[in-house]
């Protein structure tokens, strides 16, 4: 093929349209080399989805402390707080601690 005949192919003639060859170094241009490119974004993106799942992890976290210390104001929640975890006892109260035998593998296992 001689120039001549690529000349006049219709692709060629596409693609020598300056208007086509700007808008074509501008798309290259905003997807790769941009600083708002299409891959920052896409990073971006990831990144808030991330967070959001983070947001719905802490607020339910938010929302079960917040029943732990409704349960703690009143005098029997923090009465029986006291006694589960700090073995806490009344004047003249005897504390009996029994543990089960599955209790007992799970902390030598731990």
């Amino acid at each position: 093929m001689s120039f001549k005949n690529i000349r006049q192919n219709r692709w060629y003639k596409f693609f020598s349209n300056i208007y086509v060859l700007v808008l074509t170094v501008f798309a290259i241009w905003m997807l790769f080399f941009d600083t708002n490119s299409f891959f920052t974004h896409q990073e971006l993106n990831k990144e808030i989805k991330k967070l959001k799942k983070q947001k719905e992890h802490l607020e339910t976290e938010i929302a079960r402390d917040k029943e732990v210390i409704k349960k703690l104001k009143s005098e029997e929640g923090l009465e029986k707080f006291g006694r589960e975890e700090y073995y806490l006892k009344k004047d003249k109260e005897e504390i009996y601690i029994i543990e089960d035998e599955d209790s007992l593998k799970k902390k030598k296992n731990e």
